[in-house]
């Protein structure tokens, strides 16, 4: 496997306890969470989260028959790459280990693998959660796999909240939750995200997935369409600069609005920026929830404080005339552990 990866930097220090040792402990610590997970047909979940588990900036997740590992601050040795794949040929035999490294500035994928685990890592697979179906690849043309995990206790409360109602989820990405509020019974499901091959996969996992429902994409920068929903309405120039085209939206508002945009993002349209203006992607989706509604926000950034964040939310709320009447935060499940109850996941349900 020395030829499994390249620009490999630095070997890492040398660790006070053996990786192995590590995995089993981790391993280990999960069995009750997997024996419920199995029973209500959930084969996707993280194995190893290094950051609080002894090795910081490498992860193993399982999703269905196959095993992913990522690393994210310094690439693997040959010898640890050996580790990883002779405990889980242990621990859960059968299923491959994919290694994907992404210890580069970019957070691209930069380690080749042999023409054999090239094959098993292309090859379109499937997975379950809670019942539903999802579509997977180890390797696709993106970096991040089609389904967060972390993100799994946003998708159950979301299942349980959905039936009878209306919901839009904005930056979508392969609309885990709308699939799986549409197999939770919701009457209505609107998926924005901007990128095509995105919804592409969204599309595959609504396919995989007896709905229901007919469950509705719209490829469309979150700006663009949360502005028109909430009536705001979306100017033809911003800046002085004509906008480039975007489907054109009726304003209406949900019972349910799922809110989980990335860290930072810039487009003709506005600025994503969960550090300095949460409130600008807030407003419009908390006028886009129908009166009486709930909003679900997420905010991924491990440095924003839950208390200052929430403050924020509950300040923004006041301002735009429609308060928060109730809040609950959601917190990840037992397979991403968070020894001090700081998880960089923030999911806070807000009654509006």
């Amino acid at each position: 496997m020395m030829g499994a990866f390249v620009n490999r930097p630095t070997a890492r220090p040398a660790m006070t306890t053996p990786l192995s040792d590590l995995l089993a402990a981790a391993f280990a610590a999960r069995a009750p969470l997997l024996e419920r997970l199995a029973a209500e047909r959930t084969d996707a979940y993280r194995l190893f989260h290094g950051s609080v588990e002894g090795e910081s900036g490498l992860t193993v997740d399982r999703y269905g028959d196959l095993l992913l590992a990522q690393t994210f601050h310094r690439a693997l040795a040959a010898d640890e790459l050996a580790a990883l794949e002779a405990f889980y040929a242990d621990a859960l035999p059968g299923l491959p280990l994919i290694w994907n490294d992404r210890s580069q500035a970019n957070s691209r994928i930069a380690n080749k693998l042999p023409p054999e685990k090239s094959v098993v890592a292309q090859a379109p697979r499937e997975f379950s959660e809670m019942g539903v179906r999802y579509r997977f690849q180890a390797r696709h043309a993106g970096q991040d796999p089609w389904l967060f995990l972390d993100l799994r206790a946003g998708r159950r409360r979301v299942m349980q909240e959905v039936a009878g109602k209306s919901l839009l989820n904005v930056f979508a990405y392969t609309c885990g939750v709308g699939v799986a509020a549409a197999k939770a019974g919701a009457r209505h499901v609107v998926n924005v995200d901007f990128a095509e091959s995105s919804i592409a996969v969204g599309k595959e996992n609504a396919r995989l997935n007896d709905l229901p429902i007919r469950v509705r994409f719209v490829q469309s920068d979150a700006f663009a369409a949360l502005r028109q929903l909430s009536g705001i309405g979306q100017a033809k120039f911003v800046r002085g600069k004509h906008l480039p085209p975007f489907p054109k939206l009726e304003a209406q508002q949900f019972d349910v609005v799922f809110l989980d945009p990335p860290r930072y993002a810039k487009s003709p349209f506005g600025v994503v920026d969960l550090v300095n203006d949460y409130p600008a992607l807030f407003k419009p989706a908390l006028l886009a929830t129908a009166e009486g509604g709930t909003l679900i926000c997420c905010n991924n950034v491990a440095q924003v404080e839950r208390a200052a964040w929430i403050d924020q939310l509950e300040r923004s709320a006041r301002k735009a005339g429609r308060p928060i009447r109730e809040i609950e935060t959601i917190a990840p499940e037992a397979d991403f552990p968070s020894p001090d109850g700081k998880p960089p996941l923030k999911i806070a349900l807000l009654r509006v």
